[in-house]
This record gives structure tokens, sequence and C-alpha cells, in this order.
């Protein structure tokens, strides 16, 4: 790691503002930013990792090739990226880049599953391509690996998951609902077993909503702020299509059954519903 490059990390589900993020960051200055750096390498990698078909080692190297290789050699005084498919690594990035620090973005899952759902539902957990990762993880020799596209790359439950025969009969949004869910235990988890001082929790409607969130999270990350970056958190970013609408009827339960727990854990529990307006 360089040592005048401070490094950091923003992780989420996705779809929970990482792209807004991306651009009022990059406003500070002396920085370099991504968003979802080396995506194609990464989410494959995170995959086999929660899976166990990729042990630390192997992680570790193509981490060491991909984001610690691009820390060393960056000539601006920060580095970032903010990537959901790093979410699955921070151990590894933990360990080979000491100094880093990681940011934990949240939003209302039930936010987050919609707008997969909606938005992105041909390549998030689509039936077919599900099936073909949960064919190859079952009997490899059968089943070759599929390709590094997004499509085929989200993670499924392990064998030893009391829900994986569950999982198996999700439709596609409660798959989405797990994934949410499941993705911020992992993050949790890992960012507790760091020393203080390395992680930072941030919802993005506190972001939104509030300008000392968006100072307190530039203090964390010893960027400079000013008054206009907490004006880019005012309109989303990253839309593919600008729409937005509430949960229906069948979705409403199947989200609160799946991933109910954590919207209590992260603080949603009893908030009402919201829809964004473009």
């Amino acid at each position: 790691m360089s040592g005048k490059t401070a490094a950091f990390f923003i992780v989420s589900s996705g779809r929970s503002g990482t792209a807004m993020l991306t651009k009022a960051l990059s406003a500070a200055g002396d920085i370099e930013m991504h968003h979802e750096y080396m995506v194609h390498i990464v989410q494959k990698l995170g995959v086999r990792r929660y899976l166990g078909l990729a042990d630390a080692a192997e992680a570790m190297q193509v981490l060491r090739e991909t984001h610690a290789a691009a820390v060393h050699y960056s000539t601006a005084g920060h580095w970032g990226d903010s990537s959901n498919k790093l979410s699955w690594l921070i151990p590894e990035l933990a360990a080979l880049l000491p100094q880093a620090k990681f940011v934990h973005l949240v939003r209302d899952g039930r936010k987050v599953a919609g707008s997969y759902f909606r938005k992105l539902g041909e390549e998030c957990y689509d039936d077919r391509s599900t099936a073909i990762l949960q064919a190859h993880v079952d009997d490899p020799a059968r089943h070759p690996a599929p390709p590094p596209e997004k499509k085929y790359w989200w993670p499924l439950p392990r064998r030893a998951d009391p829900g994986a025969a569950a999982f198996r009969r999700f439709d596609q949004f409660s798959r989405i609902a797990w994934h949410w869910a499941e993705i911020n235990r992992v993050i949790l988890d890992s960012l507790a077993a760091l020393p203080p001082g390395r992680s930072h929790f941030a919802r993005l409607e506190d972001l939104q909503a509030d300008a000392q969130a968006v100072r307190t999270l530039f203090h964390f990350l010893n960027l400079s702020y000013r008054d206009e970056h907490g004006a880019l958190f005012a309109r989303p970013h990253n839309v593919n299509r600008p729409e937005d609408r509430l949960l229906d009827d069948t979705q409403r339960p199947a989200f609160a059954r799946i991933a109910g727990g954590m919207m209590q854990r992260l603080g949603y529990a009893g908030r009402a519903e919201y829809v964004v307006n473009y």
C-alpha cells in the first residue's frame, strides 16, 4: 500500500446509494474514487468466497493484484471503491490493507428489494441464472462454472444454512429479500471483528435528510467537507428507470418474513415505507 494514499471501501447490499456516494466523495478533491472497481473479477470472487469455493489465500491474491495494486500506484491522497461486491471480502481486504477504512452504507430493505426486482430483474436472481449457478455448486463435475456475467454470480445459501432448502423454492423477489438480509449480516459480522475506528455506519435516508450525517462521514474518511457535498444527496443517481412504488400485497409479507429481523437490527423497524420522488 502506498504510504501517501489512504484507502477506504463503501460496502452495502447495492441499490443503496453507492453511486450517489461515489459522486459526492469524488467532489472532495485529491481522491481517486471508483464504483464497483474490477466488478467482472470481484463479483465472481466474492460469491465463490462466500460459498467456500475459494479460500482466503486465493481471495487475498486476487485483491492484491487488483485493489491493493491500484492503491499502491495511485497518485491521489485517497483511493476509494464503493461496491456491494466487496461486502463478501471484508476480512481479506482488512488484512491486506491494514490501514483501510470501511463504511457500511444501508438503505431500507424494502426499497432495495423493490429496486432490484423492478429495475435489475434481468441480472439479479432470475430463475434461469440462479438455477445454473445452483447446479454448478451442487455438482461442478457435471455443470461447469458460468461465465463472469453479473446475472450468474449472486450468493446462494450454503449447504449448512438451515434455510437452504426453502431458498430453492423461493421466487425471484424472495431471493432478493434474502440477499439484502444476508449481505448485511455478513457486513455487520465482518466489521465487528475489526478494531474500533476502522468502520462507520451510515443510513442513506440520514445522509439525504441531514447534512450533519454527511459531514460526519467525510470526517471519518479524513476528507474536506463543504456545504455543496451535502446537496449531492438530494437527488438519486444511477437510475436507469426513474420510477418507484411501494411493495405489493404479496411482496410485503414475503419481505417481512425473510428480512424482518435485519430491518429491526438496522433500525428500520416501525418505519413507514416511502416512495422516492425523482
